[in-house]
């Protein structure tokens, strides 16, 4: 079998079948057609660097990335097995203290690490994932995650936390591995685990991820072999433009009719939100009681 090349010589056309030893050129003009047939010499096939732009050579040979991929995820899975899996969080880096879904955000990290005991994961970031990261410390549960050098926003990169002990997250270099992180962190394996993903509002970054967890529930490839809550926070309306817009999708027949109701649960309030995994995990009215007592005592000592 030959392989044809083609290239392009002013208002000729080179044409090199490499099964055979004959060149053809062909002229394509108005003014004149004409075509040649020569011999040319035989070519060498040389293996070696590829050159690419500034002088810059890839050694096909030396390739790591995908090594230190898979070291890095791995080091993800390690320390969600060392800190235990629970509610993942996902939101902006952009809202910062002074803005309303900051405290809103810190309020239902706290009140959810009570409820259900669990690690509260995120991208250990400032904004939205400094307020949740704060508000499960609050009151006294694990806190991990799976940091970037820099978020978006940030005019500097950092692979350090400002207050989190360094055993308590990663610094990813890969982006995938750090999806397969947050993913992980958020997969039930057994009845007693209670886990969730909560997305806050958010930019690109967080509605990449979004859809990404949404994607994989809906094609049950999350990994998790129970039912995992997802929560949307859907405070002052942010999200209401795309639940619109995944309405119209509903119209226009790319989804099916209530095929996204059924793999999320959009909450208004923080209250929705605790009620509904008060509900999914059959938590008792005296344990929802017990915990909220539990959040007022440990926000007073904090405080």
């Amino acid at each position: 079998m030959g392989i044809s090349l083609l290239g392009l010589l002013g208002s000729q056309v080179l044409v090199r079948d490499y099964h055979q030893s004959c060149v053809k050129i062909q002229s394509f003009t108005v003014r004149e057609k004409f075509s040649i047939s020569y011999k040319p010499p035989k070519f060498k096939l040389c293996i070696g660097n590829i050159s690419v732009c500034k002088s810059e050579f890839i050694d096909m040979d030396e390739r790591t990335s995908p090594n230190e991929v898979r070291k890095e995820i791995e080091n993800c899975y390690e320390l969600i097995h060392r800190l235990g899996r629970g509610v993942v969080y996902l939101g902006s880096s952009r809202m910062g203290p002074n803005h309303s879904h900051y405290s809103h955000a810190l309020e239902l990290s706290r009140e959810i690490a009570s409820l259900l005991d669990c690690t509260s994961w995120s991208g250990v970031g400032p904004g939205l994932m400094d307020a949740v990261t704060m508000g499960a410390m609050q009151v006294g549960k694990p806190v991990g995650g799976f940091k970037i050098a820099k978020e978006a926003g940030e005019w500097t990169a950092s692979k350090f936390h400002p207050y989190l002990p360094s055993e308590n997250y990663l610094t990813c270099r890969f982006f995938s591995a750090r999806k397969h992180g947050l993913v992980d962190a958020a997969v039930r394996s057994s009845c007693s685990d209670k886990t969730a993903v909560v997305a806050l509002p958010g930019g690109i970054g967080t509605l990449d991820e979004l859809f990404e967890i949404l994607a994989l529930i809906q094609l049950e490839r999350i990994g998790s072999s129970l039912p995992v809550p997802f929560l949307v926070m859907n405070y002052d309306s942010f999200y209401a433009k795309l639940l619109d817009f995944l309405g119209d999708c509903e119209d226009w027949g790319t989804v099916s009719k209530g095929e996204v109701e059924s793999l999320w649960k959009v909450c208004n309030t923080n209250a929705e939100a605790l009620d509904y995994l008060s509900d999914f995990y059959n938590l008792r009215a005296v344990d929802r009681g017990r915990n909220e007592k539990e959040v007022r005592t440990s926000h007073k000592t904090i405080s």
